[in-house]
Order: structure tokens, then C-alpha cells, then sequence
């Protein structure tokens, strides 16, 4: 990103017969919007255009053909659909799953070129934009695959100090006893600290480790997992400098307030952790795809059907992931900004007993 340029957050429109653009209207009907961000919306002008009818909106933007007329202070939408594609509100229809498909592969095109700083999806519909092209079970396993560069992703659920990682992200019940290996909450462990580090600003995070089975197994009882595979992993990456800790039993640690003491904590599977996690913060939480070189946030909710086009959408949890997406990008470039130049190993003078600091000696390593 250029050092004069204000940051641009590129923003996919999701399932255009949901909540999407509702939120997005909302969210930067908010002229102070525009003095952080400059918001860059991968869609359909005539889709939005659509939508501020159907909401009795009165809100500008600038449709755009190229990136050259991108402008700061506005919100600037990018055609990415055909003018024949059909919007039916509060519906799953093909039409949407195609036009949240090619919202997604535009933006994902203009961020490997540099157009913008920071994507923040709105929400898709997992069943229906799956075709030959897009067959992941949500964006942070599509964003891996487009972006990783080798990379391993995990999903971050979370709102202020509370933060949810997930070890099985988005995978049936029946198949997560198989997947949680050691190799894998190892892998997850080791994302989740260096993003609570990089992404997050905790020096020495503190990281919650829960339990597959009720009780954390009763010790064998309700199953070896505990024994056999987090616990073990838990132990190698604390003797590895991390500081985690486990495993717990979701309905003790939640319910008595433990996760207050933590800087995060990793679930093993979807609603064990986005459960309490929107329990607690519905309207304000985030997603968030660590691992990766994109910073990539999104609302914590879907694509919210049933109240399409009502105009009574909730935009509060999108507001949240701008904010997030931004936060995020800064810490990350400030902890390797700091870490770029680290300072040279000093040399002590040993031909007299001065002990003196010589700092004139080149470092010869």
C-alpha cells in the first residue's frame, strides 16, 4: 500500500438475496466511515441499487468500471455481475450463489494486485454458491486455497478480549474425533499464538485449550481423546514456550468465568466455540481468518433470510469487522516493522580487564 493513500477495505456484497448490502448501507451511511477506510464494494451497482429501493434508502454511491475511479470519501461499488441476474429476497436461489461467487473471485483478483488493503466478506450462503470452481465449505477454507501461498488458516471468532479459535473449523460432528490429532491441534496452537501475538498485540498470550468430550473425558471414561492426544500436545507446546492450557470442559470454563483470565481459547469443533461466543457477543462479534497473509474479517452472523429486505438488519457486527480488519492490518505491520531491523549483537573488549562495551566490533555470525 502506498504510505499517502488512505487504507482501502475491499468488501464482497455475499448472497444478494440476504442482508448484505443492508449492512453495508448502514454501516457507512456513517460519514465518519469514510475518514478511516475508503470502502471498495465488489457487486453490482444495479444490485445495490435494487436494495436501497427495497429499504427506502437514501444513501450516494459512486458505481465504478475501473479501479482508477475509485474514490476516498465514497462508497465505491464495482460491477463484478451480469445486468440479467435476478434478486428474489429471503430465497437461496442459484442467481445469488453465482453473484456472491463472482464478487468473491474479483475481490480475491484485485487484492493479489494491490487494489485494496483489507477484505471483509459479507455473508454468503454456503449451499448455494458451491460450482466447479467453488467447492470449500466456507470462505476460510476457499481463502487458503486462493491465498494461502502454502499457508495454513484457522478461524478466530471474537469480540473485544473474548476470542474463539476453532481446530476443526467447518466439519460434520461425526467426522471431528478423527481429525483432532496431534499433529493438528499442534499446528492450530501454533497459528493461534502467533496471531494473538502479531494480529492482536499480546506479548505472552495466554491460550485456553477445550476438551472433546463432556467433562474433559473423566479421565477415560467418556473417552481416551483427552488422555491420548490433547493433553499430550498441550504439555509439548507449553515446554515449547507457549503458554497454554487444559483441557477444560466448555460448560465449567463457561460458566464459571474462567475464560475471563485467557487471551484465547480454541474449541475443537464449530458451535462448541461459536456457541458461547455468540451467546455472549452476538451483535459485536467477528470472524476473522489468521494464518494468512490477507487479513480477511467478516460479520459473525449469516445471511439472515428471514428478515431480508425489512430493513431491520443489525449492522453492528459488520461495523465490528471493518474496525477489526483495520486493527488487525496495523498490528501486523507494527510487529514487523519493530522485528525488521533487531539490534546487532554487542561485542566486549577482552584485552584488559576493563570489561568495557565495544560497540564498533561487526557481528562475524
Amino acid at each position: 500500500m502506498s504510505e499517502n493513500r488512505k487504507l482501502r477495505i475491499g468488501i464482497t456484497q455475499g448472497d444478494i438475496n440476504g442482508v448484505g448490502y443492508e449492512i453495508i448501507f448502514k454501516t457507512f451511511e456513517n460519514p465518519e466511515m469514510f475518514d478511516i477506510c475508503t470502502p471498495v464494494v465488489y457487486g453490482s451497482p444495479k444490485l445495490a441499487s435494487y436494495h436501497r429501493k427495497a429499504l427506502e434508502m437514501d444513501i450516494a454511491y459512486n458505481a465504478v468500471e475501473n479501479i482508477e475511479e475509485i474514490e476516498d470519501g465514497k462508497l465505491n461499488i464495482i460491477n463484478c455481475n451480469s445486468d440479467d441476474v435476478m434478486i428474489e429476497l429471503g430465497n437461496a436461489t442459484k442467481d445469488g450463489g453465482k453473484a456472491s461467487y463472482e464478487a468473491l473471485e474479483r475481490a480475491v483478483k484485485d487484492y493479489q494486485e494491490g487494489v485494496f488493503d483489507i477484505l471483509v466478506t459479507a455473508p454468503i450462503n454456503k449451499n448455494s454458491i458451491q460450482n466447479d470452481e467453488f467447492n470449500f465449505p466456507g470462505h476460510t477454507e476457499y481463502l487458503q486455497e486462493r491465498l494461502g501461498d502454502g499457508k495454513k488458516s484457522l478461524m478466530i471468532l471474537g469480540c473485544g478480549n473474548l476470542r474463539f479459535a476453532i481446530a476443526t473449523s467447518h466439519l460434520p460432528l461425526r467426522d471431528v474425533p478423527s481429525a483432532i490429532t496431534p499433529e493438528l491441534l499442534e499446528e492450530k496452537i501454533t497459528i493461534f499464538n502467533n496471531s494473538l501475538k502479531e494480529d492482536f498485540n499480546i506479548d505472552a498470550p495466554k491460550i485456553a485449550v477445550l476438551s472433546l468430550n463432556p467433562h474433559s473425558g473423566d479421565n477415560g471414561l467418556l473417552g481416551q481423546e483427552e488422555i491420548e492426544v490433547i493433553s499430550p500436545v498441550i504439555e509439548k507446546m507449553g515446554r515449547e514456550g507457549i503458554l497454554c492450557y487444559g483441557p477444560f470442559g466448555v460448560d465449567g470454563f463457561m460458566g464459571s468465568g474462567k475464560y475471563k483470565a485467557f487471551d484465547g481459547i480454541l474449541a475443537m469443533y464449530h458451535d462448541q466455540g461459536l456457541t458461547p461466543m455468540k451467546l455472549l457477543a452476538m451483535s459485536d462479534g467477528i470472524n476473522f481468518t489468521a494464518g494468512l497473509n490477507v487479513v480477511r474479517t467478516s460479520p459473525a452472523h449469516g445471511v439472515a433470510y428471514d428478515i431480508a429486505g425489512k430493513g431491520c438488519a443489525n449492522e453492528n457486527s459488520f461495523r465490528q469487522a471493518i474496525y477489526a480488519g483495520i486493527d488487525i492490518y496495523r498490528n501486523r505491520k507494527n510487529y514487523h516493522e519493530a522485528r525488521r531491523h533487531p539490534l546487532r549483537k554487542l561485542y566486549f573488549e577482552k584485552r584488559d580487564d576493563s570489561n568495557r562495551l565495544n560497540l564498533q566490533l561487526e557481528d562475524k555470525e
